[in-house]
C-alpha cells in the first residue's frame, strides 16, 4: 500500500488563522506565514484589481492548494460576475491534500470547491476543466517553460510558484515573455517576490514594475502590462 501523502506535508497555521502546508521537498510553505487567506485576497485578488473587474480572466502560475482560486471565486460570486480561471501546476498534490486545507466560504463557493475536489484526478495529466453558471476553471498540469498560454487572454496574472531559490524554472525570462503575450493591455501581475533579477526580467518582458508594501516586513511586486501607470491599492 502506498504511504499516505498527508504524512509528508507539515501543517502550518498562519498568522491570520488560515491554514497552509509546508512542501516536503521544497521546504517552503504554499502561502505566506503572515496569512494564507490574507495573501490570496490582498496580494493576488486586490493588487491585480480582479476584485473590481466585471469579467475577470485570471491566468495563474502555481495552483498549489487552490487558495487563490477560492478567494477569487468567493469575490466573483459575491459580485455576481462570471469568472474564467486558468491555472498551471507542475507539482499537483492529491485530492486528500487539497481537502486538508479548509477556509470559510459562502455556501455556493463551498459547493463549487467540493466539486473541484470530487473531480480532481487521481493521476493528474489531462487538464481538469469545470464550468457552470459561476464561470469556468481549467487547471493544466504542465511545466510552464514548455506550456503555450492563450494569446492576449488574461486580465490578471497570479504569479505564485515556489521561490526562485528552490524552483527557478518558472521565474525565467522566457516564461515572463510568454506571460506578456498572454496578457491583455493593462493586465496586472502580482507576486510575493521582489527579487531584483526577477523585476528586471519583468521590465524586459514588457511590464512596468513597482515594489509595494506587503505585510510585516515583506514587500510585494505588482506589474502592469504595456507600460501603463501602476496604481497602488
Amino acid at each position: 500500500m502506498a504511504p499516505d501523502q498527508s504524512l509528508f506535508y507539515q501543517p502550518l497555521r498562519t498568522e491570520d488563522g488560515s491554514p497552509t502546508l509546508v512542501h516536503p521537498v521544497f521546504g517552503e510553505a504554499y502561502s505566506s506565514r503572515h496569512g494564507a487567506w490574507m495573501q490570496a485576497n490582498e496580494l493576488y485578488l486586490k493588487l491585480t484589481q480582479t476584485h473590481l473587474h466585471p469579467s475577470p480572466r485570471v491566468l495563474e502560475i502555481g495552483f498549489g492548494l487552490g487558495m487563490n482560486f477560492r478567494a477569487t471565486l468567493e469575490n466573483c460570486l459575491q459580485r455576481g460576475v462570471y469568472l474564467e480561471y486558468m491555472s498551471y501546476e507542475a507539482f499537483p498534490v492529491s485530492r486528500e491534500i487539497l481537502a486538508l486545507v479548509e477556509v470559510p466560504l459562502c455556501p455556493q463557493a463551498r459547493l463549487i470547491w467540493a466539486e473541484v475536489l470530487a473531480n480532481w484526478p487521481l493521476h493528474p495529466q489531462a487538464p481538469l476543466t469545470m464550468e457552470g453558471a459561476w464561470g469556468r476553471l481549467e487547471v493544466r498540469f504542465e511545466d510552464v517553460t514548455a506550456a503555450n498560454f492563450p494569446a492576449q487572454w488574461a486580465t490578471a496574472l497570479y504569479f505564485d510558484p515556489f521561490s526562485p531559490k528552490v524552483n527557478p524554472e518558472p521565474w525565467q525570462l522566457g516564461v515572463l515573455q510568454k506571460l506578456s503575450r498572454a496578457a491583455q493591455q493593462g493586465a496586472q501581475l502580482a507576486t510575493y517576490s521582489v527579487s531584483g533579477c526577477f523585476r528586471r526580467d519583468l521590465l524586459a518582458a514588457g511590464f512596468t514594475v513597482q515594489k509595494v508594501p506587503g505585510v510585516g516586513k515583506k514587500a510585494w511586486t505588482v506589474a502592469e502590462h504595456l507600460g501603463s501607470t501602476i496604481s497602488l491599492l
